[in-house]
């Protein structure tokens, strides 16, 4: 059967679970639809018509290579198809993103035939999506006097491209859509478990509202009812997209409820309309502007006052809120984008502006922020080789800059990353271009991140990027058809664009399915470092770490560059002393605890950097805090570190890459050997005074100032999902952390995970001392409950085995994993006995293993979304607890939470942490 029959089959099998055929991104498979087109008494010949117009994904797919070319073919001559004039073929080619259509474009613009130059040219005015190699072409042809290539480049320094574009409506109407009640989780657009599809549009599109069907269709009515408005998705009582950095997210809401982006183009749909009572969490807001997107805060619920001013709360202490207007299903508003407010009929509602600053006006004229990032860079190049000052096109960069006051962590470090800045000291407020030095890409959104590379025209990393990492972590747990179709394919693409990758797509080194965001802790090797990652959780304990959808992460491989607000900073300092038997994830629940007490409620961490004063601990036990800041609702964390830490952490880093050296996984670049260097060179600095460790200053200006008081610590905290609750959107919220003598020693727990990010090689050396323990005690280890336990890396699992404790952890397991014969089927049953787990995300990720149904877990992962670690039933809700490693062995052992007798029995003698306030001035 040849390729074309085979895509038939495909089409029919799709077509058979309510699909359009796939989308063609092979050049095989296009040169056989070509092959047919050319024979004019071909059968398939009208259907390979509109395949070859309307089905064929853009940018630098190998299909996209084979089009360009083929309308080159039509465009010069060389191939008649009556039903493709060359008019068409240049509408065609101007909506294939750029590479080989813009070196198409290129090829004609300077050509010798005048008249079909000038309309190559015209196209090409319209195109952005121009590399080095391009814009090259067009700066040699200028030099040699070309008109038409001055006639280009004189566009482009104006930036017609963007100006020529129509202005965003002035009215939009909007029907509401409430998608949930509290905090609605980018898995509830996007499922964990269907990560495998998020590169297959439509097909991943099946899966929003996990797969709600009636959900479904009742947005489809809405669409049905209104055609002339637009579905806005709202989290009514709470924040959208919270959780992951989910672009597949937002894709699906456009999927179901934005605007085509090319009518050749399927499936890929832009602006769709989100709102949230609490707006929007912060990393989907910047993937909502990728689509050109539009992001309310509502603020329709809120806190009710008493005459005094004074917040009323409840019985529980929780704030009453009260409706000040109804977003309720079905009603109809209009947002005003020149007003920049919202309104029901002529009622104002709201003031909006905060969702049309002139930045995002310009993403959503565009049609995304790509379109304007690389606008703004292919108008300096035009200037430039004109050698003319660049004229006022876009809006100017936002630049808040106070005499006299200080800087904190974080605008320290935009300071000196930011580019194309007037050169004033730049505070919090400022919209800034800043270079990334770390750029990490995760499995299960790679895929996506790799299209976009495509479809942005990218074929190599950017060179101001000081390294890159591809990991296979999310994927880890179960080595199946699916995993084993797409991650290969993704390792190769990763590493011939340059990244290191997990796997090695020649074989020479062992396949790495590490912890995406424990590799990236490691390969940061500056403290005033950018990093970017494909993950909520991309939190590092050096630099500013930011997590970002798929996009925004091809972007700064591509450009090396992100373009983001300088966020507002709370400050975290600590006072008292911890008790020996507290474990320092108790700390990072009591700051959550403390900090919502001293704020009557508000989280005032959500959207703003944690700049917490850490001081003492090292990069691995420091992460477990800058980690869980992503369900603090943090747009990032910063951790201030005393000199001599800073460098005890350097040189666990440098052990850690050289390892990753001597294992082969270097490029030609030897991009880790380079990162080596870098920590070699800072930790001189560090020795010799040249340049202490990053501080802010001491008159620096913060949203808010926290202090954790240690002395109130006494006992372990959970933070609880508190399923049962009447007010549904207290529900699976990070903020209801509880002290473990709540449950009184009596909650039955059904399974316990300790691993993921939030585990470091303590939390494993932690686990198997507790095993001897509980065995000196009692005389025996016997699970009540099942454990699962999986280290974050490889390297730790080896340290361990050096150490001796991995045997002890084997001599009381039941199960050990193989990497020469990984589990190719999903675990849905768990017996009472300890799983050491292959090194990745396991349970924590959700997408392949979970626990069973209705299951009440005790995890040390940071998630307890509804059905993220384990689904419900139809009569009992799965809970995931949060809390220590400790808490979560010893619940397994008795299968219930401990009393506090039996925790301190467990842990006696075990060195939990060595955390103490730092002695000395964290500020310059």
């Amino acid at each position: 059967m040849n390729i074309y029959k085979d895509y038939l089959k495909e089409i029919e099998d799709r077509k058979a679970i309510g699909l359009h055929p796939k989308p063609i991104d092979g050049a095989d498979l296009l040169s056989a639809i070509i092959d047919q087109i050319k024979d004019a008494n071909n059968e398939y010949r009208e259907e390979s018509l509109n395949f070859f117009i309307y089905n064929v994904l853009p940018g630098t797919t190998s299909a996209a290579t084979v089009k360009s070319k083929f309308l080159k073919e039509i465009i010069l001559g060389e191939s008649v198809i009556p039903e493709i004039s060359i008019d068409f073929a240049f509408e065609q080619l101007s909506h294939m993103k750029g590479g080989p259509s813009v070196k198409v474009l290129l090829d004609i613009a300077l050509g010798d035939d005048k008249n079909i130059a000038k309309q190559a040219a015209e196209v090409l005015k319209t195109q952005v999506f121009l590399y080095e190699a391009d814009t090259d072409r067009l700066e040699e042809a200028y030099n040699n006097g070309n008109e038409i290539a001055k006639d280009i480049i004189d566009s482009y320094s104006k930036a017609e491209f963007f100006t020529k574009l129509p202005d965003v409506e002035e009215k939009i109407e909007v029907v509401t859509y409430i998608a949930g009640v509290g905090d609605i989780s980018t898995d509830l657009l996007s499922p964990g478990g269907d990560a495998h599809s998020r590169s297959d549009r439509e097909l991943h599109g099946q899966c929003i509202f996990e797969h709600n069907k009636e959900m479904q269709k009742e947005v489809l009515a809405l669409k049905e009812k209104h055609p002339d408005k637009r579905v806005m998705l709202i989290a009514e009582k709470g924040t959208m997209g919270v959780g992951s950095s989910r672009m597949s997210g937002v894709n699906n809401v456009a999927l179901w409820t934005g605007i085509p982006s090319s009518p050749y183009v399927p499936f890929i749909n832009i602006a769709p309309v989100i709102a949230g009572t609490n707006g929007i969490a912060p990393i989907f807001l910047t993937t909502v502007g990728v689509t050109g997107g539009i992001g309310l805060d509502l603020k329709n619920w809120v806190s009710k006052k008493d005459e005094n001013g004074n917040t009323i709360v409840d019985e529980d202490g929780e704030p009453v809120l009260e409706q000040m207007y109804s977003v309720e299903t079905g009603t109809i508003l209009t947002i005003n984008t020149k007003e920049k407010k919202l309104y029901h009929g002529n009622v104002e509602l709201k003031d909006v502006s905060a969702a049309f600053t002139p930045q995002k006006m310009e993403f959503m004229k565009a049609g995304g922020s790509y379109a304007v990032v690389f606008g703004k860079k292919l108008q300096t190049f035009a200037c430039k080789v004109l050698g003319i000052d660049v004229p006022q096109v876009y809006a100017p960069s936002k630049e808040v800059s106070i005499e006299g006051q200080g800087l904190t962590a974080v605008e320290k470090i935009f300071n000196k990353n930011a580019v194309g800045t007037s050169g004033a000291t730049l505070h919090a407020g400022s919209y800034v271009r800043a270079e990334v030095n770390i750029v990490g890409s995760q499995d299960t959104t790679g895929l996506m991140t790799s299209q976009e590379l495509e479809m942005m025209a990218a074929t190599v990393i950017s060179p101001i990027v000081d390294g890159a990492y591809q990991s296979g972590c999310h994927t880890a747990s179960v080595w199946d058809d699916k995993s084993k179709a797409n991650i290969p394919r993704l390792m190769k693409f990763m590493n011939d664009f340059g990244l290191i990758t997990g796997r090695d797509p020649k074989g020479k080194y062992f396949p790495m399915t590490d912890v995406i965001h424990k590799v990236l802790n490691d390969i940061t090797v500056g403290d005033w470092d950018i990093i970017i990652g494909g993950d909520s959780h991309t939190r590092m304990s050096k630099g500013v770490a930011f997590g970002a959808d798929s996009g925004t992460v091809a972007l700064a491989l591509a450009t090396g560059e992100a373009s983001m607000p300088i966020p507002e900073s709370v400050k975290v300092t600590f006072k008292g002393e911890m008790r020996s038997y507290m474990d320092f994830r108790d700390v990072v629940h009591a700051t959550q605890q403390q900090m919502l007490k001293q704020f009557g409620g508000e989280n005032v961490f959500q959207g703003r950097v944690i700049e917490v004063h850490i001081g003492t601990l090292t990069s691995d036990e420091a992460f477990t805090f800058t980690d869980w800041t992503a369900e603090m609702k943090a747009k990032a964390s910063i951790c201030i570190s005393e000199d001599d830490t800073l460098i005890e952490s350097l040189e666990i880093a440098k052990g850690r890459i050289q390892i990753m050296i001597e294992k082969g996984m270097d490029n030609e670049k030897q991009v880790l050997k380079g990162l080596v260097d870098k920590a070699e060179t800072r930790i001189t600095e560090l020795k010799t005074g040249i340049k202490p460790s990053l501080r802010p200053d001491a008159d620096a200006k913060y949203y808010a100032e926290v202090i954790i008081d240690l002395d109130e610590i006494a006992e372990p905290m959970i933070a609880d999902p508190d399923v049962n609750n009447e007010d549904v959107s207290k529900r699976y919220t990070h903020d209801n952390i509880r002290p473990l003598s709540y449950y009184g020693g009596t909650k039955k727990v059904d399974l316990g995970f300790v691993g993921s990010c939030m585990v470091h090689k303590g939390d494993m050396k932690i686990l198997a001392q507790m095993l001897k323990n509980v065995e000196a005690q009692h005389g025996k280890v016997e699970f009540k409950a099942p454990l699962v336990v999986a280290p974050p890396t490889y390297n730790i699992v080896d340290e361990l085995k050096e150490e001796g404790d991995w045997e002890v952890l084997q001599r009381y397991s039941g199960f050990e994993f193989d990497d020469n014969a990984p589990k190719g089927l999903a675990r849905t049953k768990y017996e009472n006995m300890l799983y050491l787990e292959r090194p990745g995300c396991n349970l924590c990720m959700g997408n392949q293993e979970k626990a069973e149904p209705g299951d009440t877990v005790m995890a040390t992962s940071t998630r307890l979304f509804q059905g993220r670690v384990v689904k419900d039933t139809g009569d009992k809700k799965g809970e995931s607890l949060l809390s220590s490693t400790p808490v979560v062995v010893l619940s397994t052992i008795l299968g219930r939470t401990p009393t506090m007798a039996e925790y301190e029995a467990a842990v006696d003698g075990i060195v939990l942490t060595k955390f103490k306030p730092s002695t000395k001035q964290l500020v310059r």
